[in-house]
C-alpha cells in the first residue's frame, strides 16, 4: 500500500450513505436524469451549460435512456436518506425487485412532472439544494447543490490539466475565436473532444482523413445548433494496455473515501460499454497520487460529492489521466456491490448497459428467479419495448462469480436461458 495516504474504502453500499456526510445541514434532493437539449426536453440546457447528447435531432440521446434507464439505474442503489427525483416512475416489478435484492424501502421517490419540473424545484420549499449529474439551465443557481459555473467548469474536457495528474498533451479552442478551418492539426492519430460530451458523445478518435471529415462535419452541426463552445485536440495515448475508472468521494471537509476501481469497457469508437471489477484484487494504491492531487483541487474548487476518472496505462506502466467525471459515474453503482457480494464469496463482477431478454420484466423475473435469488446476476434498470409485434426488455445489470471464469460461466448460463449481451 501507499503509506503516504491512509485513504480507507467506503463501508456502505447506498450512494445515500455516501452523502450522508454532507446532507445534514439542510434539505436535499438529487435529481436522477441528466439535462436534454432534444425536442423532447421541457427544459433544454440549450442557453449556458451546454450538453453534447448529439449533433442532430436523430442522434439526440433518446428520452428512455435519460429519463429512464439511466435514473432508475441510479434509483436502485440511492437508499432511502436522500430523495430521488424521477420525472418518469420506475415499474412497479422492478421496484418491488429492488426492494427484495437491495433492501431499501424506496418510500422517498419524488415523481415529478415533466414539463414543469424544474420550475417547481426551483421554488420548492421541501428541497434547499439539489444534487445533479451535470448542471440545469432553468433550475436556479442556488438550488444547486454544487455551484452550477464551478460544476460545468469541472465537467469540462479543458479542465484536466489542472487537476494535477499527468495527461496527454491537448490544445483548447474556442471556436467563437478560432475559425475550425484555421486550427493546425497534429499528426494521426489523435483525437479531438467537445467539451461537455455526454457518454462518449462529442468524442472522435481520429485515425484517417475520414475520421476527420466526419468529425468537423459534427462539430459544424454542433455550431449550427449554438450548442457548442470549445473543443480540444489531444494527443492520441499509444501502446494502451489497461483502461481504468477511479472512483472516490470527496466531502465538503476535503476528504476522501474510496468507491473503487473498474477496467473499462469501451468500443473501438470510443463509447462506454460497461466495466469489470475484481474487489479483493483491485490494488487502489498505485493511484492514491492522482486521487489525491484531484481530491484537492475539487475540494478548493468547492466541489463534493463522488469523481470518476479514467486513466489509461501504458505498455510502460505510465498512466495518464484521459477524463474526469465529477458527478456519479456509469460504473458507480458495480462500485458500490462491494461488500454484498464479497460476503457471497463474490470477488467478480460485470457491469453493462448492454443486456437484453426477450418477455416482459415480470416473466424475466420469474425465469432468473435462482440466479438472482444467488445474485449471479443483479438488475439494476429494466425498461419494456415492442418490436415487430414482440415484447422485450432492456436490462442494465450487473453479472458476478467468485472468479472471472465463474462469471463467464454464469454469464454462458443465462444466455442458454435467454439473456443476450448486444454488441
Amino acid at each position: 500500500m501507499n503509506s503516504k495516504y491512509n485513504f480507507q474504502y467506503f463501508q456502505g453500499s447506498s450512494l445515500s450513505d455516501l452523502f450522508a456526510q454532507d446532507i445534514a445541514d439542510t434539505s436535499y434532493g438529487f435529481i436522477l436524469n441528466y439535462p436534454a437539449t432534444a425536442s423532447w426536453a421541457a427544459y433544454p440546457n440549450g442557453n449556458k451549460y451546454f450538453i453534447q447528447d448529439g449533433s442532430s435531432e436523430a442522434s439526440k440521446t433518446s428520452l428512455d435512456k435519460l429519463c429512464q434507464k439511466e435514473p432508475w439505474k441510479n434509483l436502485a442503489v440511492l437508499g432511502d436518506r436522500i430523495p430521488g427525483i424521477v420525472i418518469i416512475p420506475p415499474p412497479k416489478s422492478l421496484l418491488e425487485y429492488w426492494q427484495e435484492h437491495f433492501g431499501f424501502k424506496y418510500s422517498s421517490i419524488e415523481i415529478m412532472d415533466r414539463s414543469t419540473y424544474l420550475d417547481d424545484l426551483s421554488h420548492s420549499v421541501r428541497f434547499d439544494k439539489l444534487i445533479t449529474l451535470f448542471p440545469f439551465d432553468r433550475l436556479k443557481p442556488e438550488k444547486h447543490a454544487v455551484v452550477p459555473d464551478t460544476h460545468y467548469r469541472l465537467l469540462s474536457k479543458v479542465t484536466l490539466n489542472e487537476l494535477g495528474v499527468q495527461c496527454p498533451k491537448y490544445k483548447s479552442y474556442n471556436l467563437h475565436q478560432v475559425n475550425l478551418e484555421d486550427i493546425q492539426l497534429p499528426q494521426f492519430p489523435y483525437l479531438i473532444k467537445t467539451s461537455h460530451g455526454l457518454s462518449g458523445e462529442g468524442t472522435y478518435i481520429i485515425k484517417s482523413p475520414s475520421d476527420l471529415n466526419y468529425c468537423l462535419e459534427e462539430i459544424r452541426k454542433y455550431l449550427d445548433i449554438k450548442l457548442l463552445d470549445t473543443i480540444i485536440v489531444s494527443e492520441f495515448v499509444k501502446n494502451e494496455v489497461q483502461n481504468y475508472c477511479v472512483q472516490f468521494y470527496v466531502n465538503k471537509a476535503g476528504e476522501i473515501t474510496l468507491i473503487g476501481t473498474t477496467t473499462q469497457l469501451v468500443t473501438p469508437e470510443g463509447n462506454y460499454l460497461g466495466g469489470v471489477i475484481d474487489y479483493r484484487r483491485t490494488d487502489m494504491s498505485k493511484f492514491f497520487e492522482m486521487i489525491a492531487n484531484v481530491g484537492e483541487y475539487a475540494h478548493k474548487q468547492g466541489y463534493f460529492g463522488v469523481i470518476g476518472f479514467d486513466v489509461l496505462e501504458d505498455q510502460d506502466g505510465q498512466f495518464y489521466a484521459i477524463d474526469a467525471n465529477f458527478r456519479v459515474n456509469g460504473s458507480t453503482p458495480l462500485c458500490l456491490q462491494r461488500h454484498t457480494l464479497l460476503q457471497l464469496g463474490k470477488e467478480v463482477a460485470k457491469y453493462s448497459s448492454s443486456y437484453r431478454m426477450e418477455g416482459t420484466l415480470e416473466s424475466i423475473l420469474i425465469t432468473l428467479k435462482s440466479e438472482l435469488a444467488r445474485k449471479d446476476l443483479i438488475i439494476l434498470s429494466a425498461l419494456e419495448k415492442v418490436k415487430y409485434g414482440k415484447i422485450y426488455t432492456e436490462l442494465y445489470a450487473i453479472a458476478t462469480g467468485e472468479t472471472i471464469e465463474e462469471m463467464q460461466h454464469i454469464e454462458q448460463k443465462l444466455q442458454a436461458k435467454g439473456l443476450q449481451l448486444l454488441p
